[in-house]
């Protein structure tokens, strides 16, 4: 193993902007999956917790879909939609430097990220649902609100503030879990670290793979993961903690008051 010809790949301007713009691609697609998750989480929760009555089959399709993403793999729901996963007419063409066939593959694996996620994500507000009293439902219907305007100006901003630090974790898993793109796709970070490996003996001055480049390109995958996942972790945790901190304050701030 030569570590110095290997390390050599980094020094390469156009292989660091490659590799890095492939981490900003899979924050920006983990991103995008997330909020495209959460509204459509959002709506299955709220089916699934309160249609009841005449809307009942409504709740027995968000819970069958709920439990058939959430109970089977990301992998197997990607490889799924790049069959049978219609594709949008202006998506054929060239985008973000891929080909038109890459830019419809990118999009049907976005596809089955969104589907899996919104079934996670909609168990994550279910739960932040749950805890919200029902003397909130009487309270606004006393007030004069609707079932709609109950829902979207009372019960879900307390049931998203209940599960922000759960939500944050699962936009560290989605960000993970983003690397199952590099099986079908060539933009995120792992296709492109795969993409550089292959072609690493014009980069290394050697002129031949070498088994210490695997180390040193994956090497650098796991420390780009680890940083943008550390760090969303450290933040998650932060806000975890301020939460009693909060609580507490509020207790003991009636009793201090003269």
């Amino acid at each position: 193993m030569d570590w110095a010809a290997s390390f050599s790949i980094l020094m390469q301007t156009s292989v660091l902007r490659y590799i890095m713009l492939g981490a900003v691609f899979s924050i920006a697609i983990a991103a995008a999956a997330v909020l495209c998750s959460i509204l459509l989480g959002s709506v299955l929760a709220l089916v699934r917790n309160y249609c009841n009555g005449k809307t009942r089959p409504f709740k027995w399709i968000a819970t069958a879909y709920i439990e058939l993403f959430r109970n089977t793999p990301l992998l197997l729901w990607i490889f799924v939609c790049l069959v049978v996963c219609p594709c949008p007419e202006f998506l054929s063409r060239q985008m973000l430097g891929l080909s038109s066939v890459e830019v419809r593959i990118l999009f049907r694996a976005f596809v089955a990220l969104v589907l899996f996620t919104s079934s996670v994500i909609a168990e994550i507000i279910r739960g932040g649902l749950n805890s919200i009293a029902k003397g909130q439902f009487e309270a606004a219907h006393s007030q004069g609100f609707g079932t709609v305007q109950t829902m979207v100006y009372i019960i879900l901003p307390q049931a998203y503030r209940a599960v922000v630090p759960t939500l944050l974790s699962q936009v560290i898993t989605t960000i993970k879990d983003s690397s199952y793109l590099a099986n079908v796709a060539v933009i995120e970070l792992m296709s492109r670290v795969r993409r550089v490996l292959a072609t690493s003996n014009v980069y290394n001055g050697v002129g031949t793979q070498l088994i210490s480049d695997v180390f040193v390109l994956f090497g650098l995958a796991f420390l780009i993961y680890f940083a943008i996942n550390f760090t969303l972790s450290c933040i998650v945790r932060s806000m975890q903690n301020r939460k009693p901190r909060q609580a507490a304050r509020r207790q003991v701030r009636p009793a201090t008051e003269p």
